[in-house]
């Protein structure tokens, strides 16, 4: 198809195709012509790929490119894939509210992890953002004690499971680009899902709000 035809079917325009083309977000095409390529269903599913990630997954370019290189690299074992992807999603560090509070909130993290069974990881992005998280809660006088973070760790951990679960390909061989799919959109999945049923326990709980 042409760049015309690719841009109808996405729903993409012309210069943003061009643009992810120069970026190498997009492989290029077969050419066929001076200044004409085509393009097929690699590019297509490129494309949507990278709308669903900066659009649904709210993740800038450069993450985007990081994870389509991570897919194609078929050399990069799984358990690199998915460091590298935890890392990407994780937010970026931020200044502390209160240096106390993130002494506090790392022991919290260190007792929760151990409680749970869960190895620590020097660069893990998931325990660095929960530090911030309880720093800040503590700071603002909201703090949360380990009994509280159980039920939310427990079922994290059983969502965990259930996704690489699905790791295995039609063929047995893992889908790189599956794994990577689903843990960008199942991480925005899981926060919706948290607010709809916070909006269900209100309207159950606080009758007035229906109102």
């Amino acid at each position: 198809m042409r760049i015309s035809e690719l841009s109808r079917r996405t729903g993409v325009s012309i210069p943003t195709i061009k643009f992810y083309l120069r970026e190498e977000l997009l492989p290029p095409g077969s050419p066929k012509a001076r200044n004409q390529a085509e393009y097929g269903e690699r590019h297509l599913r490129r494309i949507w790929l990278i709308r669903t990630f900066t659009t649904v997954g709210g993740l800038d370019l450069s993450s985007v490119r990081k994870l389509i290189q991570v897919i194609e690299d078929e050399s990069l074992p799984l358990a690199a894939l998915y460091r590298i992807l935890d890392r990407t999603m994780a937010r970026p560090p931020l200044e502390p509210p209160c240096p106390d509070s993130v002494t506090q909130a790392q022991d919290q993290v260190g007792r929760l992890m151990e409680q749970l069974g869960w190895r620590p990881l020097d660069d893990s992005g998931g325990a660095t953002t929960l530090v911030q998280v309880l720093a800040a809660l503590r700071t603002l006088g909201c703090e949360s004690d380990l009994a509280f973070l159980l039920p939310y760790a427990q079922a994290a951990e059983a969502l965990a499971q259930a996704e690489l679960d699905l790791l295995a390909g039609d063929d047995g061989e893992p889908d790189r680009g599956a794994a990577v799919v689903r843990g960008v959109l199942l991480d925005v999945a899981s926060a919706a899902l948290r607010r709809m049923a916070h909006e269900q326990q209100v309207l159950v709980r606080l009758p007035d709000a229906a109102g």
